[in-house]
């Protein structure tokens, strides 16, 4: 029988590999005109990029041009992950001895030429448990079947989370939403009798910072479903159908719900707080799901790169620059539903991407921030 034997370098590519995929839940990508090199990318890493590079460099002249090549990659990876800021890992396997390799501004550089401990602690100031959960004890054959079968466990169990995130759902809560909006508008139409003014408002529970500091909590959820205006309705119902059935489908009927009444509460606060007279309209809790779209698209930056920076975004910035604008728009809620959206978004997590820290820290800073507001309002 044959014995297949793979070279220093690959053993040591793949035990890293094998690493970084399966305990610090890094990808692979795919970096065009590169030999011999892996990359892999974690955008909820310190370090969102580790790159591993088989090649020999033999003076300073290469390592230069190397880190050019790098810094090069991070920007292509950056803008299309939307990513402020983004730190690079990078293992050298082969270097001459008398090139001094060094640190550049975002770019850590190690050389490890196999996976001894001595070698391995290079890197375990920045990844700890690598000498525990690094693939040591296999050789061969065994190292390439137990390498591949991990790294496609893993994948599969991504891809499983993935598939169950953007695969098409039923939507049932969007459109529950969208038909309580519509009942109370033809409700309310009929109570005034096509007087949709402030007084017929206000008596329909529209929100009023005097009311609901005398005790009339409700009105902080009731006048979110009201509207003053056809025009009014319509605007809303279409922006949270299109916006609400995408929210809902990626997160889920749960967690949806509770992002909208959430952030239709504390669009209803901040409303209460710096707006005048009554206000009346479901804007605060679409703006609190683009709040959440943000929050998520964020984390799915790697495949909604593009959608975050030329949609979510400018969305988000256009509307709130008509509401400073134009009068009649009340764009304290727009705002305290915004934040609302995200912070409750990161408080109910996103399945495959918050871990529990991330949950907990949002609840914190859910809860500060929707007891400030309440005590801004009740003081």
């Amino acid at each position: 029988m044959n014995t297949i034997t793979i070279t220093k370098k690959d053993e040591v590519v793949m035990r890293l590999v094998h690493y970084f995929i399966t305990e610090e839940n890094y990808t692979p990508i795919i970096v065009n005109g590169v030999k011999d090199e892996v990359w892999l990318e974690n955008s909820e890493a310190k370090y969102k990029i580790v790159r591993i590079n088989s090649n020999y460099i033999h003076n300073e002249e290469q390592f230069k041009t190397d880190l050019f090549k790098i810094r090069n990659v991070m920007r292509q990876i950056k803008k299309k992950t939307v990513s402020l800021s983004m730190n690079t890992f990078n293992i050298f396997l082969d270097v001459n001895e008398n090139v001094k390799v060094e640190d550049d501004k975002h770019i850590k550089s190690v050389i490890v030429k196999d996976i001894s401990n001595a070698e391995t602690n290079k890197i375990k100031k920045f990844f700890p448990d690598i000498e525990n959960k690094l693939l040591k004890d296999t050789k061969g054959l065994d190292l390439i079947i137990n390498v591949t079968e991990d790294i496609n466990a893993k994948t599969e169990k991504n891809n499983r989370i993935y598939e169950a995130t953007f695969k098409p759902k039923r939507i049932i809560i969007t459109y529950l939403l969208m038909a309580l909006c519509v009942f109370l508008f033809f409700v309310s139409f009929m109570i005034g009798k096509g007087n949709l003014d402030a007084n017929t408002l206000y008596k329909l529970g529209a929100i009023s910072g005097s009311a609901i500091q005398n005790g009339q909590i409700w009105r902080l959820l009731t006048g979110t479903f009201l509207h003053a205006g056809l025009i009014h309705l319509l605007v809303n119902i279409y922006s949270l159908c299109i916006i609400g059935m995408q929210l809902e489908n990626f997160i889920g009927k749960k967690k949806f719900l509770t992002i909208y009444l959430v952030s239709a509460i504390s669009g209803s606060l901040m409303s209460s707080l710096f707006s005048t007279g009554v206000s009346v309209g479901a804007s605060g809790a679409i703006f609190g799901l683009l709040g959440s779209m943000l929050y998520f698209g964020y984390h799915y930056r790697l495949y909604l790169g593009n959608v975050l920076r030329a949609q979510i975004v400018p969305l988000i910035i256009m509307n709130l620059f008509l509401g400073f604008m134009l009068p009649g728009i009340d764009n304290a809620a727009h705002i305290g539903g915004l934040i609302g959206g995200y912070l409750t978004t990161m408080a109910v997590g996103i399945t495959g991407k918050s871990s529990k820290v991330d949950q907990i820290n949002g609840y914190i800073v859910l809860v500060i921030y929707l007891a400030f507001l309440s005590i801004m309002l009740f003081k």
